[in-house]
């Protein structure tokens, strides 16, 4: 159990590396075409801090193709939510950008920021 598991961090000094989350999922079956799903992944944007404390981050990437076409997945997540053992994930809810005349939701968590930890 690390020794700041129950205190804050410290904050980042300007221009330091602060943390990103790996995060992995799957869209929704849109409305009113033929039914299909799109997977994506990849890393979100370091830290952007919130104006009453804490953080988000920004995500942005493309999803897989079907038939012919995928979507853009951009998003901001939600706040930190506490996981235990000093450690955080975030909760995303969005839409994908529209192509072939359809768009589809999507909801997820991001992994743990540091799975390993220090």
């Amino acid at each position: 159990m690390s020794e700041y598991q129950n205190q804050a961090r410290p904050k980042p000094r300007p221009n330091a590396q602060t943390h990103v989350h790996e995060f992995v999922g799957s869209v929704m079956v849109a409305e009113g075409v033929e039914p299909h799903t799109h997977r994506f992944a990849g890393v979100t944007s370091e830290v952007i801090p919130l104006p009453c404390g804490g953080h988000k981050h920004a995500l942005y990437t493309n999803t897989d193709f079907y038939e012919k076409h995928y979507h853009e997945v951009a998003a901001e997540t939600g706040p930190a939510i506490c996981v235990g053992d000093g450690r955080h994930i975030h909760y995303v809810n969005a839409t994908t950008t529209l192509n072939a005349g359809h768009t589809h939701d999507f909801i997820f968590a991001t992994l743990i920021e540091n799975p390993i930890g220090d």
